[in-house]
């Protein structure tokens, strides 16, 4: 089976818990290439202890918790795509992107971009909350003008009911996938050794 990546419109709102869920369905192995923030746990560390399952290391571990492009410039380095060719794995790999679609890897590289590099298909991951729907649209528009295959996408709840009820029936771009029901925020919500 080929990769599937986990991207999102935005940071902060879920892909890690979702990446873990599908790392488990799928008895996948996962990989997030680039790790930005080092203080807590990682989001690879959080998926191998939610799931047991093999965890590739990233390429990039870089301390500040910031945008990638940034917190490897406060480290003297850049990315460079050529490290985040996928890693060779035997089954399923589930690739956890940071941040949101446009992030900056480095001065000439948005992370879409190396989405679409990977030409693997991947699942849009968003919040319910006022602005979700365009966030969403916009998102999944700009993954099909770069021919990345969405399989669907998610959405974690909002304490909004009216928010949470509208926005499957208004993405018609893209299958929904459903949602994650926090009771609150998202990172707080995972449990801590």
């Amino acid at each position: 089976m080929p990769a599937i990546i986990v991207t999102g419109t935005d940071t902060g709102i879920g892909k890690t818990l979702f990446s873990a869920g599908l790392t488990q369905a799928l008895k996948a192995r996962y990989w997030k290439p680039v790790q930005s923030g080092l203080d807590e746990e990682t989001d690879s560390e959080t998926v191998a202890r939610l799931t047991g399952r093999p965890v590739l290391p990233e390429a990039y571990r870089l301390a500040l918790p910031a945008s990638p492009h940034l917190s490897a410039r406060m480290e003297g380095t850049v990315i460079e795509p050529a490290r985040l060719a996928i890693p060779p794995h035997s089954g399923p790999l589930v690739i956890e992107a940071a941040g949101g679609l446009m992030v900056p890897l480095a001065p000439d590289l948005l992370y879409i971009d190396q989405i679409a590099a990977w030409r693997a298909p991947a699942v849009l991951c968003a919040r319910t909350s006022l602005g979700t729907i365009n966030h969403t649209l916009l998102s999944l528009e700009a993954l099909k003008a770069r021919d990345v295959p969405v399989l669907g996408w998610s959405s974690s709840a909002s304490p909004i009911p009216k928010t949470s009820a509208s926005s499957p029936r208004s993405a018609k771009r893209g299958g929904w996938a459903g949602s994650i029901r926090w009771r609150r925020s998202p990172r707080k919500a995972l449990p801590r050794p």
